[in-house]
């Protein structure tokens, strides 16, 4: 909430403004860390609509939450009290939203509230599995060197992450600018070819009738396309957050040619990374892959790794689950956590996979990249050259007679 403050600076000068914090305590902090002695301080009223926060857009992004962990592991380890760690980074925070939960967190700390417990409350901002690697820090007095874990854990989620937008940023700029170029050809380009083929009074071949009757429709419907098109989206991204929806693209995603082995190997990645990080925490196996299928990100991978949770419950091992999944777990990847299981170094053994995994879907990146980029080029010369010729071949004809 917002507080309207007036004090004075340590030069004694009057300062007056705004600031947003969780309650009237937390903004005496803020305020106090900022060097100012606060004489009057009040709820500020309801903004207008246009001066509000917009909350959907209202997140911690991972880069933040990523700075945060290394920063605050840095401090710890300078002898920088807990309290003392979160006003400093709280108060240095450019986001409201993160700022205010981060002095939140502060409060329940000096009220007695465990890290763990008081990060928990934010389940918006920290993960189960930040949570609990936290969780482990603390009962192990180790929760400086966890810190530093999460925050090299996180770089290299956020490195992979990046990565895989990065590569995406060319093929859809190729789309958006195939679809710009069949719309000014519809509204422009053919429409001129039409009216001169029209005056020649000659009979059109089926193609050239069928595109000119697409740009008319076009230039008379546009709105009704875009809010087809626009409803769909909205319709399937509605539709993908539920079980079904995420159930369909799950198993949807998995067969896409060359699509597919590339986020199997993200999967798996993804799969030794985090559990390696939890197991290393010191967190039971069973909890953490309980933790880990709840962040895989594919419905596919999370039901194998449950099911791999439940029999480990009953003495099983991980691998005889895996293995009976050689498309989703290859026999390489499952050996490897046989051998982890038997010598009792899982955590080192996973760690190993995640290098190897890593590097071959930076690998994957470069090569789908390589494909893709040709193959939208020849897609979009396709499409507008076949346009193009169709209305042009009957002027071709006439000439040719």
């Amino acid at each position: 909430m917002k507080f309207n403050y007036q004090g004075r600076d340590k030069k004694g000068q009057t300062q007056a403004g705004t600031v947003e914090a969780s309650s009237q305590e937390a903004a005496l902090r803020v305020l106090g860390t900022n060097g100012l002695f606060v004489t009057i301080l009040e709820a500020a009223g309801e903004r207008p609509i246009y001066a509000r926060r917009i909350k959907l857009f209202d997140r911690v992004g991972a880069r933040e939450l990523m700075m945060f962990s290394r920063q605050l592991s840095v401090m710890f380890q300078s002898r920088v009290s807990l309290v003392e760690a979160l006003e400093i980074l709280g108060s240095q925070t450019r986001s409201p939203m993160f700022k205010e939960k981060i002095f939140q967190i502060s409060s329940a700390i000096e009220g007695g509230t465990p890290f763990s417990d008081a990060l928990a409350n934010h389940p918006d901002a920290f993960s189960s599995f930040y949570v609990n690697m936290v969780k482990s820090g603390e009962a192990s007095g180790t929760l400086s060197d966890v810190l530093n874990y999460l925050a090299e854990h996180m770089e290299r989620e956020y490195q992979l992450s990046s990565k895989i937008k990065s590569a995406m940023i060319y093929p859809a700029f190729v789309l958006f600018l195939s679809f710009a170029v069949l719309f000014l050809m519809m509204f422009f380009v053919i429409p001129n070819l039409t009216r001169v083929l029209e005056e020649t009074g000659q009979e059109l071949p089926a193609v050239t009738k069928a595109v000119m009757g697409l740009a008319a429709f076009t230039r008379g419907f546009w709105w009704l396309i875009f809010l087809a098109i626009g409803g769909s989206m909205f319709g399937i991204l509605q539709w993908r957050k539920t079980k079904e929806g995420r159930r369909f693209f799950s198993e949807f995603s998995l067969r896409v040619p060359l699509l597919a082995p590339f986020l199997r190997m993200v999967y798996l990645s993804r799969f030794a990374e985090n559990l390696a990080t939890l197991i290393a925490g010191g967190l039971p196996i069973v909890q953490s892959l309980d933790i880990t299928s709840q962040i895989v990100g594919n419905d596919v991978y999370q039901d194998i790794i449950q099911e791999a949770k439940v029999e480990v419950q009953k003495g099983n091992s991980i691998s005889a689950v895996l293995q009976q999944h050689p498309l989703e777990f290859p026999p390489v990847f499952t050996q490897m956590v046989f051998v982890g299981e038997k010598s009792g170094t899982m955590d080192k053994t996973l760690a190993n996979i995640v290098g190897f995994y890593q590097k071959e879907v930076e690998r994957q990146v470069d090569a789908f990249l390589s494909i893709l980029e040709p193959l939208f080029i020849v897609i979009l010369g396709v499409i507008i050259g076949g346009l193009m010729a169709s209305v042009l071949l009957p002027l071709y004809q006439m000439s040719a007679a």
